[in-house]
C-alpha cells in the first residue's frame, strides 16, 4: 500500500490505520517521490491526496498508470472537492475511487476492501486470459502439426493415382481427383488387363476426411494396376494370363469383403467398367454411383445404369451388369456425385442435365483439358472454386480401330 500526501500528519494517521489492519505501507510526500518508489516496486493499492505541491494527485495518477502498464493497481484519491466536474477529471486521470476529507476509518476500510476485491478479480481474469492464450497457442501448434500431416496425407492420396493420363492406342483415359478438403473419400483409376482390354473405375467412400481417405487407400490395393494378383477384378486363366471378371461379380465380392473383413462402418459407391479396345464393347456395373454418361461423336449424351445398392450396406447384395458399345469418336465419363450435386449459390444442383450441357459445350475439348474445363464450369456454377464435396471423374475417349493398326 502506498500513501501519497504532502502532510506528514495525514500520512501518519492513514498509515497507522492501514498497518493496524495488516497492510505493508510505504509513504511519499510528493508525486515525484511516489514515482521513485513505484519504480522500485509497484504497489497494489494507492491512497493519494489530490492537492499537493509540484504534482497533483490526478497528475500522479496519470503517471502511475503509464508506469504500471499491464499490471493494475487500485487508485483512491483523497479530496475535499465534491464538484462533479472535479470528480470527472479525477476519473479521467485514471482514479478508481474517491474519499472525502476528513477520512472516516470505517469508510476507508470499506473502500480498500472493495479495491482488493476488484484487484483479485482482475488478477484472476489476467491469469485466465494467460491460460486461454497458452491453450490457444498449444492448440495452434497442434492444428499446425495436424495440418502438416494432412498435407502429407493429401500427397499420399494423390499418389494413389500413378498416372492421370494414358494413351492405350484405341482409347485415351484421363483422370480427375479434387478433394473438398486436404483428403477425401473419392478415388479413380485404370488398369490394363491385356492388350485388348482395360478396366476403369470411380468410387466414393461415405463421409469425408481421414477415415474415408484410409478406406480409399485400402480399396486402391484391391483394384491395383501394378499388382494384378491383388486386383479383385481380375482372375488368372488356365493359360496364365489375366482376364477381367464380370464387373457385377467384382462388386458383389467387394460387398462381401467390406462387410466381413474390413470391420468398418463406411460404405462406398462405385462404377466399374471393362472396355474392349478392339470392338468398343463396354461392360460395367453400378453400385449407388451416379449414372455414367456416354457422349456420342455427334455430341448427344446417354445415361447408363439404374443406380444399384452401395457396397458395404446389405449382405448378399446383387448388382446388374450393363452393356453398351462405343464407336470411334465416342467417349464415356464416370463421375462422382460431387459433379452432379454441385449447387449454385441458390442451392440448385447441377444435375445430370447440367452435366450434359457442359459436355455439349466441351464436345471438341479432349483429355485433361476437358476435365479441367469441367472444373472451371463447376466453379462458375457454384460461384467459387471451393466445392462442398469431392469431385472426381474418369474420361475414356474411344478412337476405335485397335486391330487396324
Amino acid at each position: 500500500m502506498l500513501i501519497v500526501d504532502d502532510s506528514r500528519l495525514q500520512r501518519r494517521i492513514a498509515g497507522g490505520l492501514l498497518r493496524r489492519w495488516g497492510y505493508r505501507v510505504r509513504e511519499a510526500g510528493s508525486g515525484a517521490e511516489a514515482l521513485e518508489l513505484c519504480d522500485e516496486a509497484l504497489p497494489d493499492l494507492v491512497l493519494s491526496d489530490w492537492m499537493m505541491p509540484g504534482m497533483s494527485g490526478p497528475e500522479f495518477c496519470t503517471a502511475f498508470r503509464r508506469l504500471a502498464g499491464a499490471r493494475y493497481g487500485y487508485f483512491i484519491l483523497l479530496t475535499a472537492k465534491s464538484d462533479k466536474e472535479e470528480v470527472a477529471a479525477g476519473l479521467d486521470a485514471g482514479a478508481d475511487d474517491f474519499l472525502t476529507k476528513p477520512v472516516n476509518g470505517g469508510e476507508l476500510r470499506a473502500r480498500i476492501s472493495a479495491g482488493e476485491r476488484i484487484l483479485r478479480m482482475q488478477r484472476e481474469m489476467v491469469e485466465k486470459n494467460r491460460l486461454v492464450t497458452e491453450t490457444l497457442d498449444q492448440l495452434q501448434q497442434l492444428y499446425d502439426a495436424i495440418d502438416r500431416d494432412l498435407i502429407e496425407a493429401r500427397k499420399l492420396q494423390q499418389s494413389l493415382i500413378a498416372e492421370r493420363y494414358r494413351d492405350f492406342g484405341a482409347a485415351q483415359v484421363s483422370l480427375l481427383l479434387q478433394s473438398a478438403g486436404h483428403v477425401g473419400g473419392d478415388l479413380v483409376g485404370m488398369f490394363q488387363v491385356s492388350d485388348e482390354v482395360i478396366g476403369i473405375y470411380a468410387l466414393d467412400v461415405s463421409g469425408h476426411g481421414i477415415s474415408s481417405a484410409l478406406m480409399t487407400a485400402r480399396l486402391a490395393g484391391y483394384l491395383s494396376a501394378s499388382v494384378p494378383e491383388q486386383n479383385v477384378a481380375l482372375y488368372r486363366r488356365d493359360d496364365g494370363r489375366f482376364a477381367m471378371r464380370p464387373p457385377q461379380d467384382t462388386l458383389a465380392a467387394l460387398n462381401s469383403m467390406c462387410l466381413e473383413d474390413m470391420e468398418t462402418e463406411h460404405y462406398f459407391t462405385i462404377c466399374l467398367a471393362e472396355v474392349d479396345l478392339g470392338s468398343g464393347r463396354l461392360r460395367l456395373a453400378q453400385a449407388g454411383h451416379p449414372h455414367p454418361v456416354i457422349q456420342r461423336r455427334s455430341g448427344a449424351c446417354e445415361l447408363l445404369g439404374q443406380g444399384g445398392l452401395p457396397v458395404g450396406l446389405i449382405p448378399g447384395a446383387c448388382y446388374d451388369g450393363i452393356e453398351a458399345r462405343l464407336g470411334p469418336g465416342d467417349r464415356l465419363m464416370i463421375h462422382s456425385d460431387g459433379v452432379v450435386e454441385c449447387a449454385d449459390p441458390a442451392g440448385r444442383q447441377l444435375g445430370d442435365a447440367g452435366l450434359q450441357r457442359i459436355l455439349g459445350d466441351l464436345n471438341q475439348t479432349r483429355g485433361q483439358a476437358c476435365l479441367e474445363s469441367v472444373i472451371w464450369k463447376l466453379a462458375d456454377h457454384a460461384g467459387g472454386d471451393r466445392f462442398e464435396d469431392d469431385v472426381s471423374a474418369v474420361l475414356l475417349e474411344f478412337r476405335g480401330g485397335y486391330f487396324q493398326g
